[in-house]
């Protein structure tokens, strides 16, 4: 059993140190891998960057994350990078990395993703220049997304994004914002090329489990949504995408209802 930490929005501001790190003490023990599914700081500054790189530093598992749109707002997603790769944390932005685990080969294939709607009530490439560019977008990443999951030629193949790729994982927001939340162009690229697990965040009210139309099991990671520092899910590698489960693992998260950054 391949058994991956993940959470998402973690948010964090210069205020946050020693808020993370107590919770990682026991990580190793329980998981073979850290995933962080984006929004790692409340504006997108490189010194919030910084706090949650000092948190992370010396993890005993590889960590890898790919950035939400909190981290895009100050146009510098460069340096939060470079802050998080200093210190042993990769961020994946349409790439794919493969890690051996205990014999099987990993691939975590990363990308922000990015909105549009779902099938029925989507947005479409046609009309202002503006609304041709917002959905060109996501269809390049999802592009991305297919190409590197077909090529990795792992054992367990999961998808990291920030948006959501189904609608299950979005309920208990209000529907006005879905196209904002996320896109099924994402889920089609997953069922096209195949993949193990899809995890995400972003969707701060929305609800844990979902599953593409192909059957890829997906999980929202957003801390609100977990109500905990992490989750474990095992995947069992043999093929047939049995997901376990696991919470309870870490002191359970204070979340206010009345977030003070949106989603």
């Amino acid at each position: 059993m391949i058994r991956i930490a993940a959470t998402a929005d973690v948010h964090f501001g210069r205020d946050s140190a020693g808020t993370m790190r107590p919770q990682l003490e026991h990580l190793s023990e329980r998981a073979d891998l850290l995933l962080i599914a984006g929004d790692l700081t409340r504006c997108g500054e490189p010194e919030e960057a910084k706090v949650l790189a000092d948190e992370l530093r010396d993890v005993e598992v590889p960590t890898i994350a790919v950035l939400g749109n909190h981290d895009y707002h100050s146009d510098r997603p460069d340096e939060i990078r470079e802050l998080l790769c200093d210190q042993g944390v990769l961020v994946l932005e349409g790439e794919s990395h493969l890690l051996d685990v205990d014999g099987r080969r990993v691939a975590v294939t990363g990308a922000k993703g990015f909105g549009g709607g779902f099938a029925g009530a989507c947005g479409t490439d046609f009309g202002e220049p503006e609304m041709k560019a917002f959905i060109g977008h996501t269809k390049d990443i999802a592009a991305r997304v297919e190409s590197l999951l077909r090529e990795d030629g792992a054992d367990v193949r999961i998808a990291l994004l920030h948006y959501s790729p189904v609608e299950e994982t979005l309920r208990g927001e209000r529907l006005e914002i879905y196209p904002f939340l996320g896109s099924y162009l994402l889920a089609e690229a997953v069922d096209r090329a195949g993949a193990d697990l899809v995890l995400h965040g972003h969707a701060h009210n929305g609800t844990e489990k979902g599953v593409t139309p192909g059957g890829v099991p997906v999980r929202n990671v957003a801390q609100p949504v977990i109500r905990f520092a992490y989750g474990v899910y095992g995947i069992n590698g043999d093929g047939d995408r049995i997901v376990d489960d696991r919470h309870g693992y870490t002191v359970r998260q204070e979340i206010e209802k009345e977030e003070q950054w949106s989603a």
